[in-house]
């Protein structure tokens, strides 16, 4: 071999090296580090399950525009409490699921989420003033003793109607009221032409909070029912995450195991290429904004079982080339070419599922879908075009010396 070639194959061998290297590295600090970047569903971190049902009330119609409107409003209540990644899902013509991860006090949560917040003013003979419909701001302060009250600004029209109120019924009692609970009652000591009043009696500034909020993202346009709620601990799901963590890891040993034993280098190539492939996963699942739940967890798992399928049925037909005689880089190469076509039928199959899972189901069955999609198209590249570059990179730099350095002993 000549002084340039043999220059050549050294510098391709460190290449190979130091690309194995970073990539192991980068991968590996990226997944000790997952729950920094990914979110965690409810039965990972904990939180409560809710089950609403509509009611139909009076005027009020449980139709298909009125439980979009209350998922709408829902919504905004939840994302001023300030929950990571909620699930708000109907469930059937009147029903409402709600899935909040970290919330620990399920009773303050429904007391936000699931009122009505209708807010009325009547005068003390039982007239109608004002509704809450000309709302335009709600907010938590203190007043002048530091009691915790809450201020309402009203628009154009309520400014006008509640002027006229206050100058109607001066040095009298205005009732307001919130879903037919009296919480106020005070007495009109002067007109009120700001559009400006508040709301007072209220025994908490977190009750406080929790009105104003109501009052902001608006009144619920149908009543809603709890049907169930349940409260996952943050130590249940904590212990879950760990069983499946544990169950995964201990799987994916004993895989690399058996690749290392039965493959040797290149089963070691297959490792490499599955803890990148792992690294992949998890970071377009945190790019797609996605919670990681358990059914995810069962996902992924499954699909490095068929990262490994495709890096099995790749060697196999290595092996049948270098059987053949053929040089380990044709072998190499061929081996890929005639794989190829089983690989995709495989994952073909496997990904027609997760489409359909992903548009039939809902809920944690989705989640599993969406993973096992990801999961099939990364272990899918990462089998055909990561491990067959560093396999080609190492034959030609002269790291694979002989057959049985790709499993092959000559049989």
């Amino acid at each position: 071999m000549s002084v340039r070639k043999k220059k050549k194959t050294g510098l391709q061998a460190v290449l190979f090296v130091v690309i194995s290297v970073v990539l192991i590295a980068a991968s590996a600090i990226f997944l000790l580090n997952w729950d920094n970047y990914l979110r965690k569903g409810l039965d990972l971190e904990g939180g409560i399950y809710v089950l609403l049902e509509a009611v139909e009330t009076g005027d009020a119609e449980a139709d298909y525009d009125t439980i979009q409107r209350a998922m709408t409003i829902i919504r905004q209540r939840v994302d001023e409490l300030g929950v990571v990644e909620p699930i708000l899902q109907r469930e059937g013509e009147r029903r409402i699921r709600i899935e909040l991860p970290g919330i620990e006090d399920p009773a303050q949560a429904m007391a936000v989420i699931g009122r009505t917040a209708m807010l009325t003013f009547y005068s003390p003979e039982g007239e109608l003033l004002l509704t809450g419909a000309n709302l335009k701001n709600a907010y938590f302060t203190r007043g002048q003793y530091n009691e915790p009250i809450v201020a309402l600004e009203f628009d154009a029209e309520g400014r006008e109607i509640f002027a006229r109120a206050t100058q109607e019924h001066l040095g009298e009692v205005i009732a307001i009221f919130l879903d037919d609970e009296l919480v106020s009652a005070p007495t009109v000591q002067a007109v009120i032409t700001d559009g400006s009043a508040i709301i007072t009696g209220i025994g908490s500034a977190e009750e406080a909070h929790g009105i104003a909020l109501m009052l902001r993202s608006g009144s619920l346009p149908v009543k809603l029912v709890e049907l169930e709620t349940r409260s996952v601990g943050p130590l249940l799901g904590e212990n879950a995450l760990r069983l499946a963590f544990s169950a995964g890891i201990v799987g994916l040993l004993l895989v690399a195991l058996f690749m290392l034993l039965y493959y040797r280098f290149a089963g070691a190539v297959s490792v490499i290429s599955l803890i990148v492939y792992l690294a992949v996963v998890f970071l377009v699942l945190v790019l797609l904004k996605a919670t990681l739940t358990l059914p995810g967890l069962a996902g992924m798992i499954l699909s490095i079982g068929m990262a490994v399928d495709a890096n099995v049925l790749i060697f196999e037909r290595i092996k049948e080339e270098l059987r053949l005689g053929k040089t380990t880089l044709t072998a190499i190469n061929t081996g890929f070419e005639r794989a190829l076509s089983a690989i995709l039928d495989a994952n073909i199959t496997t990904v027609i599922v997760a489409l359909v899972l992903f548009i039939v189901a809902s809920g944690p069955v989705r989640g599993f879908a969406v993973v096992l999609l990801i999961g099939i198209v990364a272990s899918f590249f990462s089998a055909i075009y990561l491990t067959r570059f560093l396999l080609r990179l190492a034959a030609r730099s002269r790291i694979i010396k002989k057959p049985a350095y790709l499993g092959y002993g000559g049989e």
